[in-house]
């Protein structure tokens, strides 16, 4: 789960902070917050990890280079929902979100899942060919509470 320089570790209440100002900072380069992020990052113990979710966290010694949520899908319960990803500027272009992006899925097929879901804008190209690269393929028909999704995207696991 590591990459030289970078470990992946389980959210923990003080990176908080580093989650909420990761995720703010990239939606509000291209789009705008809407009530589903403020509900996923002022409170990700209520709205992720208390409903059966989890997120990870990319460090750079105690550095947060990146973190990511997977909310667990209530109306699929073999279904999470890759969600909130973010890489400090900093740490961008340096594999980090490969890393992490592998390591929350590897994470999720532990935990039973059997699909991941997500949701972005074509306009985050950088993202697109991330999630790409991951093995998740375009798919349609789930409602999203998002104005800026107009991709829909998910990876079957074996």
């Amino acid at each position: 789960m590591n990459t030289p320089e970078i470990m992946i570790t389980a959210y923990r209440p003080e990176y908080r902070a580093a989650f909420r100002e990761l995720n703010e900072a990239w939606i509000r380069q291209y789009f705008r917050i809407e009530e589903s992020d403020r509900k996923a990052l002022n409170d990700p113990e209520g709205y992720i990890l208390d409903k059966g979710g989890f997120i990870l966290v990319a460090l750079q010694g105690k550095a947060v280079a990146g973190v990511c949520a997977m909310i667990r899908m209530q109306e699929e319960p073999l279904t999470f929902e890759l969600a909130k990803m973010a890489v400090a500027p900093s740490t961008q272009g340096k594999g980090v979100g490969y890393t992490l992006g592998q390591s929350i899925i590897e994470e999720a097929r532990r935990r039973g899942a059997k699909k991941v879901y997500l949701e972005s804008n074509t306009k985050l190209v950088p993202a697109i060919s991330l999630y790409r690269k991951l093995g998740f393929r375009e798919t349609r028909g789930y409602t999203s509470p998002y104005e800026r999704c107009n991709i829909q995207m998910e990876l079957v696991l074996d």
